[in-house]
């Protein structure tokens, strides 16, 4: 019962990293229906910011993470002004393979700055080992990644449920031109969304090196996680994909512990047996846009 107990809370903090790395993701393919499979560029960029603030340079890492979420956040905000806001309007398939050549170039960018040797965070003493809850090992760090990722999907839920800027979004997703017709400022409102999709995803990319590691190959190792996420919880909103993380970690986790040769067969099957149930998606709906 212990073990049961102790791969249950493993899973559901792998469930809530996983959320924060795939949310922006969703938020861009769901609400703004782009396909932007450079994802993980943007989170591995997170990582080895505060990877060299804190190993290099000494930073505390909880002084690191913010500056994890900015410098994705601004990187994403320049590469949406001067490349992605020019292919909102053509086929996913044009949006792929451009997303795609971005991986590939980020990969090779990175290997050659960086270089391809898998690196860790160092975590403060008080993020090290674990306590006993009744018998339960719960990790500290991994307790900390609960509390931060259920913060910001409470946080997120409301932004876009009960703020004039989701209104906003939504209205300038679902008729663009209608939008610009009662003033909404249409690429600003795209622009700042993709620019905190892609700072989540660096602060996702900062919280899970310790983790999963963080190398160069980190947003190709990670691209299918991400697809499986939006994918099975849906991607018009952000409930879906935060059930579906929930699901595919404590999956990931379950399987590996108990049939290590089958482990990742697990997490398809999931995904197969769902799509099949539901085609869009836990919570999906097609797009209108």
């Amino acid at each position: 019962m212990t073990a049961i107990l102790t791969n249950l809370f493993d899973g559901v903090a792998y469930g809530m990293l996983l959320f924060v790395l795939a949310c922006g993701l969703a938020v861009t393919l769901g609400l703004m229906n782009f396909v932007n499979l450079a994802h993980g560029a943007f989170a591995m960029a997170g990582g080895y910011v505060c990877a060299v603030l804190v190993n290099r340079m000494g930073w505390p890492f909880f002084a690191a993470l913010p500056l994890a979420f900015v410098a994705s956040a601004v990187i994403g905000a320049a590469l949406e002004r001067t490349l992605y806001q020019h292919l909102y309007a053509r086929s996913h398939l044009d949006q792929v393979l451009f997303s795609i050549g971005l991986v590939f170039m980020s990969v090779a960018a990175v290997d050659y700055v960086m270089g391809s040797s898998r690196i860790f965070i160092k975590l403060p003493d008080v993020l090290q080992g674990q306590f006993d809850i009744f018998g339960v090992g719960v990790g500290r760090y991994r307790l900390m990644i609960i509390a931060i990722c259920g913060l910001l999907t409470v946080g997120l839920q409301l932004v876009l449920s009960r703020t004039r800027f989701g209104s906003r979004l939504r209205a300038a997703v679902d008729d663009p031109r209608a939008a610009s017709g009662l003033g909404i400022n249409v690429p600003q409102v795209f622009a700042f969304t993709f620019a905190f999709g892609c700072g989540l995803a660096g602060l996702g990319g900062a919280l899970s090196a310790e983790i999963l590691g963080l190398d160069p190959y980190f947003p190709l190792k990670f691209m299918i996680y991400f697809l499986i996420v939006v994918t099975v919880g849906g991607s018009s909103s952000i409930t879906g994909p935060f059930l579906a993380s929930l699901l595919l970690g404590i999956g990931d986790v379950a399987g590996k512990y108990y049939v290590p040769k089958l482990g990742p067969f697990v997490i398809y099957t999931i995904m197969i047996v769902i799509l099949i149930w539901r085609p869009n998606g836990l919570f999906g709906r097609t797009a209108t846009r």
